[in-house]
């Protein structure tokens, strides 16, 4: 039967239609969670259409850069298979490179560039010199707050005519631009997800979109990189969506086609709080070095707010992408629901081949044990019960003990006498002691061979079994008993039995 799903890697075939997706990230530190949403969103779409996904850097906001924060994001992209084919790369060495014909692709390689459109906007009479110092925008903030007006420029500079702006200017005031934004009327802007959204011009601020340090903000150097690099689609979190007049404002004032908007829903907590770091982990790095694993982190979170069928759960890469549909996602936040993470990890986990379930689990066992076999069957004996990698070490801690401390547990069953425990585990022992290697390594033998010892003895499965499994654990909840003596082996269960009957 043929996957409904499928679809050929676009890496691997011709563009059909022209596609191109950015994702553009801040380089202030680790990859956010949702950040890798919006990534993932715009690298299914662009497979979706056979596209072009590319990964640019919007650095201009020097305040926030954090060194080696651009080497994490391409990390945690890559670690979760969300890998762009045009813009920034780490070569093999580990350093950043730039690959594409629309570079640069960091922006501030790019500020000759904003200046020459900032200028032209001036000279349009669609933008205007500022020489507002911080001391009376705070003021003007502070009149507007007590008097319950919006907090928004009061436009005092709008007015100045571009002959005295050029003085001040080479006179080495201070200053930053501004657009020109009208003051009546409507504008309306369409999106993917929301449809149209229009806006009254009197509540959309002058916005900043040169700063006095000559560095571009957002509106400014998104708007004409997506315009350099011929973006068709922007793709992001829904806290854009005020700022997008401002954006659609700059494409007509120089003339150019504006690309189809897309303003995906919040994450939210299970309050229905903004996803925060003040809340838990934020972070890709965060989740991945809990032992969650990149294949369900990206089901996870492409389930947030979007479902190609809503029956399934479980999707591989191939199959979000062929099914990915912008008109389907969810206008309404997301809650980020941990419970639903655990359980599709360990779903991944338990589905996984054997092999890699192996390989992935073995090095949370450290150098608890050198014998290969041994740790081999505890991995597979708590595998139903590990929910992220790193769970490993907790669970198998009680199994790698030379010795137990039974004074915590009871060994007899509910009120049955130590001498008939002793018994019991004696017996059962000495059956053991006299299957061979492959009895012992089969649970359905096992239980076999014991389960007929105890209808010889006319004893019960609990008052026999219990004192079994506590004796073989340490523990009054653990695995089965066959389970344990499968995991341990011959000499290893029949020294924790030894060790059992020295404590009654």
């Amino acid at each position: 039967m043929t996957n409904p799903f499928h679809m050929p890697d676009p890496r691997e075939t011709t563009p059909s239609d022209g596609v191109r997706v950015r994702y553009a990230p801040s380089p202030t530190g680790f990859l956010h969670i949702g950040g890798l949403r919006t990534a993932l969103y715009c690298e299914l779409f662009a497979r979706h259409h056979r596209g072009t996904f590319i990964l640019r850097i919007e650095d201009t906001d020097r305040s926030r850069y954090v060194e080696g924060a651009i080497e994490d994001i391409y990390r945690s992209l890559e670690t979760c298979g969300v890998i762009p084919d045009e813009g920034i790369w780490l070569d093999r060495k580990g350093s950043v490179v730039q690959r594409g014909d629309m570079g640069p692709y960091i922006q501030s390689e790019r500020l000759d560039r904003y200046r020459a459109y900032a200028d032209g906007l001036v000279q349009a009479g669609k933008a205007y010199v500022c020489f507002c110092s911080a001391e009376r925008l705070e003021k003007v903030r502070e009149e507007q707050r007590l008097s319950g007006r919006p907090m928004m420029y009061d436009g005092a500079c709008r007015s100045l005519t571009m002959e005295e702006s050029a003085k001040r200017v080479e006179a080495g005031e201070a200053h930053v631009t501004r657009l020109k934004l009208p003051k009546t009327g409507d504008v309306t802007v369409s999106d993917m997800i929301r449809g149209d959204v229009t806006f009254g011009w009197s509540t959309v601020d002058d916005q900043v979109i040169m700063k006095s340090d000559g560095f571009p903000t957002y509106h400014l150097a998104a708007t004409c990189d997506d315009h350099d690099m011929d973006i068709t689609h922007v793709i992001r979190g829904e806290e854009w969506l005020p700022s997008t007049p401002k954006h659609a404002f700059i494409y007509q004032a120089l003339g150019w086609d504006m690309p189809k908007f897309a303003h995906l829903p919040l994450l939210l907590n299970p309050d229905k709080s903004k996803l925060s770091k003040r809340q838990g982990d934020v972070s890709v790095k965060d989740y991945l070095d809990k032992g969650y694993l990149p294949d369900a982190l990206v089901n996870f979170v492409a389930l947030l707010g979007w479902n190609p069928t809503g029956d399934r759960e479980i999707y591989t890469h191939d199959e979000l992408a062929a099914a990915f549909d912008m008109a389907k996602v969810n206008k309404a936040g997301a809650v980020f629901n941990i419970e639903k993470l655990d359980w599709l990890n360990s779903q991944y986990l338990k589905t996984m081949p054997t092999e890699r379930y192996l390989t992935l689990t073995h090095p949370f066992l450290g150098n608890a044990t050198d014998d290969g076999r041994f740790a081999d069957r505890l991995l597979l004996m708590i595998r139903d019960r590990v929910v992220k990698t790193n769970d490993v070490t907790a669970l198998t801690a009680p199994y790698l003990k030379e010795h137990l401390e039974y004074s915590n547990v009871s060994l007899p069953w509910k009120s049955m006498d130590t001498q008939s425990t002793r018994e019991r585990l004696i017996a059962c022992r000495e059956r053991i002691e006299g299957l061979d290697d492959e009895s012992v390594g089969d649970v359905t033998t096992l239980e076999h061979d014991l389960k007929a010892l105890i209808a010889e003895r006319g004893w019960g499965n609990g008052d026999t079994l219990w004192p079994l499994r506590v004796a073989l654990s340490g523990m009054e909840k653990s695995p089965g008993p066959f389970e344990l003596i499968v995991a341990f082996g011959k000499e290893r269960a029949l020294r924790r039995i030894d060790d059992a009957l020295k404590a009654l």
